[in-house]
């Protein structure tokens, strides 16, 4: 199984579902089910139950759901728009992930 292009605090944009065009940032990266959680997308209810001894009191709660890693694009900066990857070995050995459209960089600087 591949490495997934897409990381942790990475901009993306839905692109099939109920939650297409929608825009959010990456919370977690699941590679091993090839899934990740997008803040604001794919909610889902959740319904708890009472618990006294918790100090629960129950309720329905929405909460965000893992999204398939095929239905997310990560958003260029550049180009506006949601784009595929491609990954550059630089002359010192790292590896940095390109807009396939632009060429543009993807990593943030830090």
């Amino acid at each position: 199984m591949a490495k997934p292009l897409i990381k942790k605090n990475d901009i993306v944009v839905v692109r099939r579902g109920r939650d297409k065009g929608k825009q959010g940032k990456v919370l977690m990266v699941f590679p091993e089910t090839n899934r990740a959680i997008v803040e604001k997308v794919n909610f889902v209810k959740e319904f708890i139950r009472p618990d006294r001894s918790k100090n629960i009191s129950g309720g329905i709660m929405e909460k965000e759901a893992p999204i398939a890693l095929s239905n997310i694009m990560i958003l260029c900066e550049d180009c506006d728009r949601g784009v595929r990857v491609r990954i550059k070995r630089l002359g010192d050995g790292t590896k940095t992930r390109l807009c396939a459209h632009c060429q543009g960089s993807l990593d943030q600087v830090k």
